[in-house]
């Protein structure tokens, strides 16, 4: 089926691209690419695919398949994403040397922020944002199921941010744009595009990077990225951060057979990813740096280690002795109690995960290690997703395909064997908790993470 796009998008885009246009056209009546990302926490051989050449992780499939009906998709061992917004894999490979605060600002479904899980270095602190309420729920999902407990989700304005004076090393603002990248993946978007909204999201953009900019440090490293082609939203935006926030455009230097394109308009450095050129969808990507100030002006509103921490009382010692047999490596975290929950949050950043909770509106932070009921500690599913899960804690049950399907819909299973909670797992990876009660047992998978759909088994 054709592909209609819209009169004024062809227009544009042939003054753009010249001559090229003909094959961007032609390439956007293809079908689209289908790529994932493999999680090396969980899965550490790599697939017999064709490789993503600018991500070590990164795969094509030869089509799409049914992903929901794959335990190892719920189990977070990859995670379906868009070949060409894995380049940011190149921008912290170059630039990130060190452990960084870095913010994910616009980052529902998760994609940047499960790949930023894999490539930041290690004890960096990342922060995953979005500010609408449901899509928020589901980049807490994503992320969880990624399984690295460095990470808080939280539900703010960029604007909030700004409040947050140089906080941030690393910002990356892949922001929400007129899509012209995603006509030939979700062919309804093409329907929706006018000239009017590309102006509307060229604005809103820039009120973006305008509101959370004073949260980058000095120094700091932000990374720019859309999945349009148009220069309003790229180019212009690109010399919006240049030019009205001072900051310091940075090269980046892809091999020459990626066909990454260079900038369309002023000279600053970017990379533009073409669908007729590179195997995936319209991308735009550039990296800038905040320019020191001076020693006024660097000044932070954070300092690390100035908080006092309360001790636990006797009776919670004992139960977060309880709880720390559960993970793989107990003294890299510090374990406190909300309410009925146990959290885990990483030693190193402790302080600074205390300083955003106080500001900001967390979904979820660091790794929640169970709930108390009555006497009882039930486990949470985020600590059978978790790489820091000591597997040794809990009797292991293996699951066929089918038993893993009907676990992943919420429904009772038949796993006779000694009372108490097990960890289930299909191919080795868990896929969360039951609690065995004899002949049969208690589903504990979380309700609004069920398989709704009955056609897979």
């Amino acid at each position: 089926m054709r592909n209609e796009l819209p009169p004024d998008f062809v227009a544009r885009s042939r003054a753009l691209l010249g001559d090229g246009y003909s094959l961007l056209e032609a390439a956007l009546q293809a079908e689209a690419t289908v790529s994932v990302r493999i999680n090396r926490d969980k899965n550490p051989e790599a697939p017999s695919a064709e490789g993503v050449p600018w991500c070590e992780t990164g795969y094509y499939l030869p089509g799409r398949i049914a992903f929901t009906a794959d335990p190892l998709f719920h189990a977070g061992a990859y995670y379906v994403q868009e070949a060409s917004s894995m380049f940011l894999e190149q921008a912290v490979k170059q630039y990130i040397k060190e452990p960084v605060r870095c913010l994910d600002l616009c980052a529902a479904p998760g994609g940047k922020s499960t790949h930023l899980c894999s490539i930041l270095p290690e004890n960096s602190l990342l922060v995953s944002n979005e500010v609408i309420r449901s899509r928020a729920r589901i980049l807490a999902e994503n992320l969880v199921k990624w399984g690295n407990p460095n990470v808080i989700v939280t539900r703010n304005d960029p604007a909030d941010f700004g409040l947050l004076t140089h906080f941030f090393d690393f910002i990356l603002a892949d922001v929400p744009c007129s899509g012209e990248g995603m006509f030939r993946k979700n062919p309804g978007s093409a329907a929706e595009w006018s000239v009017s909204n590309v102006s509307l999201c060229a604005a809103r953009q820039q009120r973006i990077l305008r509101d959370v900019w004073n949260a980058l440090k000095p120094g700091g490293l932000f990374v720019y990225s859309t999945c349009t082609y148009n220069t309003e939203e790229n180019e212009e935006n690109l010399s919006f951060l240049v030019e009205k926030l001072g900051a310091e455009p940075l090269p980046l230097l892809p091999q020459a057979e990626w066909q990454v394109t260079s900038a369309l308009k002023y000279a600053y450095p970017a990379c533009r990813f073409f669908p007729h050129q590179s195997r995936g969808e319209g991308f735009f990507m550039a990296v800038v740096r905040k320019r020191p100030g001076n020693r006024a002006e660097e000044r932070s509103l954070y300092a690390s280690g100035k908080e006092k921490r309360k001790q636990p009382s006797g009776a919670q010692s004992a139960l977060f002795g309880e709880v720390k047999r559960r993970l793989l490596h107990p003294d890299n975290f510090l374990i406190g109690q909300s309410g009925h929950w146990i959290q885990a949050f990483p030693v190193g950043q402790a302080d600074a995960g205390r300083f955003l909770a106080e500001r900001l509106c967390p979904v979820s932070a660091g790794l929640c290690l169970g709930e108390i009921k009555g006497n009882d500690l039930l486990p949470a599913h985020a600590l059978a997703m978790s790489r820091e899960l000591n597997r040794d804690s809990f009797a292991a049950v293996a699951l066929s395909r089918e038993e893993a399907i009907r676990y992943l819909r919420k429904e009772t299973l038949l796993l006779p064997g000694e009372k108490g909670y097990a960890l289930v797992c299909y191919k080795d990876l868990p896929l969360g908790f039951v609690k065995r009660l004899g002949n049969r047992a208690n589903n504990l998978y979380p309700q609004e993470w069920r398989i709704r759909s009955s056609h897979y088994g």
